[in-house]
């Protein structure tokens, strides 16, 4: 473990509370310190639901690891039955109370309480966030799923979408609607809004539909073995995936392929005129692996941008990453520090990124565009509007996310290349307000002086290049989303020239080399 400001995943035991506050009837009963309990805010503040998790903390102190903590969990345990009367209880340790080995499994087992007990086991030394989920609900499937009777018409099981996922609940809505047009049926979505006896009947679908591989995999797998059910390997993240998805569902089912594409507008508009200037955008993509692979397809396929770097934060699916990058000519960065991903991006100079939470705060210190694609995200990620990323509305959501920050780039362009406007000046207040402008402040006289020079940049020779002041200032004209760009071409084409200096004949033979 190491002290960071920031953590893409949590401990396992945040996974396991994503999967129990998604469902229903179930309680987790956690052995913590009192510390842990900052966890809850996680689902009250950021994913404003309107209760608090379904978990019970035995919440002891420093002076209580003198005494008898096991009797302060059994105690805890009885307690939370009591009060919440689940249909399953699931007890486990947070990574503080792992130390002092206290057994939570054994010794609620102990209780002989009157319903299912699911002991957890997560290495939270080990392992981190999307592990204890994907392994939570892997242990209440394997617990309490049975083999049954397949349904008479076709059904599906949606596995994996969990509380605290990235537009899990709208991604549910869209899922489910890709497949009643082709008449199969949802026979249960789990773990979210899921209850044990929900879960026990999942045996009565034909196939699942694997909608989140970090949540669920594990449990697609046992039941693969132990159901005989199928799963499916497509994520319908983008068309031509949304395609591949209805596709293998159908096969999988055994009825027609079916997809009304009527609302499908993303095509169109990433090949329409107004739309020309996305063509050839350097986009960076980082965020969990899923949303990164998706996103890497659409780029290049979809959207017509050029992908300059590709990784994840999660281990887990670093091979499924690799494989993308590599197919990308690319090297995938598989992390799990921001400062690594920062300096990649910065290293890369794209003109877009495509990230988590912490890609936004980045793309803001180095002003590049950023849209969220992936956990972990912040309150304004969970909207209250219908916000899918899969199937067709997805398509369309997707292509307004990433094409927001492009435009409003454009805008910041046109605002600070008018800004020495009467109108538009800094001083000149908003002008939808209808008041008369302001005059812009006078500038002071400077004394004449020699050209001034920026700091020296390498170059690809390994030497240094200088920027003269007035080859700088031309520079700002062009728009901040190519500028590094501009900047990266016109160093190339002075050191390949032996030039150590750059001025604003330079910037302009470089320009017009470039534009041949």
């Amino acid at each position: 473990m190491k002290l960071a400001v920031w953590t893409y995943e949590g401990p396992p035991h945040v996974g396991a509370m994503r999967v129990a506050t998604a469902m229903r009837d179930v309680h987790y009963v956690l052995h913590a310190p009192q510390g842990d309990t900052y966890a809850d805010l996680l689902f009250t503040m950021i994913e404003r639901r309107d209760h608090r998790p379904p978990v019970t903390y035995t919440t002891f102190q420093a002076r209580d690891l003198g005494a008898d903590t096991a009797a302060l969990f059994k105690t805890a345990c009885k307690a939370a039955y009591d009060r919440f009367r689940p249909e399953a209880l699931i007890v486990g340790a947070s990574c503080t109370a792992e130390l002092i080995q206290d057994d939570p499994g054994g010794l609620a087992e102990a209780l002989d309480l009157p319903v299912p007990v699911i002991p957890l086991e997560l290495p939270s030394y080990q392992r981190k966030e999307n592990f204890g989920a994907d392994e939570t609900f892997f242990r209440i499937v394997k617990r309490l799923a049975q083999p049954m009777e397949r349904s008479a018409r076709p059904t599906a099981n949606l596995v994996g979408p969990t509380a605290l996922g990235f537009r899990h609940r709208d991604d549910i809505a869209e899922v489910t609607a890709l497949l009643d047009e082709m008449g199969i049926a949802v026979n249960v979505v789990a773990p979210y809004g899921a209850s044990p006896d929900d879960i026990a009947r999942l045996g009565a679908a034909h196939f699942n539909v694997l909608m989140y591989p970090e949540t669920a995999e594990a449990a697609c797998r046992w039941m693969e073995k132990a159901l005989g059910q199928p799963y499916t390997r497509t994520v319908p993240i983008g068309v031509g995936a949304t395609r591949d998805f209805v596709a293998e569902a159908a096969r999988l089912a055994g009825v027609a392929p079916k997809l009304d594409t009527a609302r499908l507008r993303l095509p169109w508009y990433s090949a329409s005129v107004d739309s020309t200037y996305l063509t050839g955008k350097r986009v960076f993509i980082f965020g969990d692996g899923t949303h990164a692979i998706a996103a890497a397809r659409i780029a290049t396929e979809e959207m017509g941008f050029e992908v300059v770097g590709l990784g994840c934060y999660n281990r887990e699916m670093a091979r499924p990453v690799r494989a993308a990058a590599k197919a990308l000519g690319l090297e995938a960065l598989i992390t799990d520090d921001y400062l690594d991903v920062e300096r990649a991006i910065e290293e890369a100079a794209p003109e877009l990124i495509l990230g988590t939470q912490m890609e936004r705060h980045i793309g803001k210190r180095l002003g590049i565009g950023c849209a969220v694609i992936s956990a972990p995200v912040h309150v304004q990620d969970f909207p209250a509007r219908y916000a899918p990323q899969m199937g067709i509305e997805g398509a369309n959501v997707i292509f307004d996310t990433w094409v927001h920050p492009l435009v409003m780039g454009l805008e910041e362009h046109l605002l600070a290349m008018f800004r020495d406007d009467f109108e538009f000046h800094d001083a000149a207040g908003p002008s939808h307000h209808g008041h008369k402008a302001a005059a812009a402040p006078a500038a002071a006289e400077a004394p004449v002086a020699a050209p001034a020079v920026t700091e020296p940049a390498a170059n690809d020779n390994g030497g240094k290049v200088i920027w003269l002041a007035e080859a700088e200032a031309e520079l700002r004209k062009v728009p901040f989303f190519v500028r590094a760009k501009a900047r990266r071409n016109t160093e190339a084409y002075a050191a390949a020239r032996g030039q150590a200096r750059i001025d604003v004949e330079t910037l302009y033979e470089a320009k017009a080399h470039y534009a041949r």
